[in-house]
């Protein structure tokens, strides 16, 4: 049987961990091309040229312009290429770490990933989402490798708004259901293989940290401080998730997230938020213990994570949207099917309103 476990090439954290950039990339090329939103832009390009000063090392900055898409990518390529650059460094958060690696996978060159957020567990991965031009999922970019540097500024991780923190809480919350799902049912992780004792240990680590520093670590970023229970939440949310999900395999959480992608009403949550209410919808379809969904709705309350259609965005039940929630999450090839029993559209569509229905009681 193969067993797969894959990570980046280095995972840097620590406090100030920007200003030690170049010492960290120097390696990888001489002319980077780097893709951050305008305010990311803003708040990291003094430090990174401040780094770079005397060297010869030719930096340039491109915007993103907000959505991980074909037309983005492409433009994005066009403009790596016009400059000549041989390494691409994406600075800022899910989206933007995925374009970059679709960039460099495409141009055939080194990636960095820089998170300013830890509002997902994309930094890690060997893996791109791909959206529409307006959003919707449209599918999974698997990369042959992982990236070569991820540095985290904890420092800069800690004094973004609470709530992007809480997301990546909510998207590493279904790491473990997701890996046990996966192990149960003997289904290949998103690499290929199966699941190794290490990569287990680690979701299960990562929920486990969740649960022991995820208030705590909430409470700290309010007031743009970053305490020893943040340090484990950013690592959590980044290195134990993205480790997790993508050696452990993903399940039904993830892919009624991707459901969820084709309500308009849905589009003002973060991947995180959407996933974390995908996760207690798949322990609903799993008829798990009362106490360990208890366990992870109170969490949810806790850190105020969706736990109801309502708190989605979506104020009034229609039927026909949620049956095409449930049809998209089983759409062929959706890592619904990793699940260890059969899924029917039926089947997502009774547990979705079952999880709504059990916030509802907790609220």
């Amino acid at each position: 049987m193969l067993k797969t476990i894959i990570s980046p090439g280095k995972y840097i954290q620590g406090n100030g961990e920007l200003k030690n950039l170049k010492e960290h990339t120097k390696y990888l090329g001489n002319s980077f091309y780097i893709i951050a939103s305008p305010n990311g832009i803003k708040r990291t390009q003094p430090i990174i040229e401040q780094n770079f000063k005397g060297s010869n090392v030719k930096l340039i900055f491109q915007k993103f312009n907000g959505e991980c898409c074909k037309n983005e990518i492409d433009r994005l390529r066009e403009g790596l290429k016009a400059n000549n650059c041989d390494a691409v460094i994406g600075i800022g958060g899910g989206k933007i770490f995925d374009t970059a690696k679709a960039v460099a996978y495409y141009e055939n060159v080194p990636v960095v990933i820089v998170p300013t957020i830890a509002s997902s567990d994309a930094p890690c991965s060997a893996l791109a989402v791909i959206y529409t031009d307006e959003g919707v999922f449209s599918e999974y970019l698997s990369i042959p490798n992982n990236p070569n540097v991820v540095l985290i500024d904890t420092e800069i991780v800690a004094k973004a708004p609470a709530r992007l923190l809480v997301a990546g809480i909510g998207d590493a919350l279904s790491t473990y259901f997701e890996a046990r799902a996966c192990s149960r049912s003997n289904a290949s992780n998103m690499s290929g293989g199966k699941i190794t004792k290490a990569a287990y240990a680690l979701a299960e680590a990562c929920y486990n940290t969740l649960l022991e520093d995820g208030l705590k670590a909430k409470a700290a970023v309010e007031v743009g401080v970053c305490t020893a229970a943040v340090e484990n939440i950013i690592e959590a949310n980044t290195y134990l998730s993205g480790i997790g999900f993508e050696s452990g395999g993903l399940a039904a959480a993830h892919a009624i997230h991707n459901g969820f992608t084709a309500l308009e009403e849905c589009h003002q949550l973060y991947h995180g938020e959407k996933v974390a209410f995908g996760t207690i919808v798949q322990l609903v379809l799993e008829n798990s213990p009362q106490e360990e969904l208890s366990e992870v709705i109170e969490l949810c309350i806790d850190l105020g994570l969706p736990i109801t259609l309502e708190e989605m965005g979506i104020k009034e039940v229609n039927e026909s949207d949620i049956r095409r929630v449930a049809e998209t999450s089983c759409a062929a090839g959706e890592t619904i099917y990793n699940m260890p029993f059969e899924i029917m559209p039926e089947d997502v569509y009774a547990a979705i309103l079952g999880a709504d229905a059990l916030g509802r009681l907790y609220k």
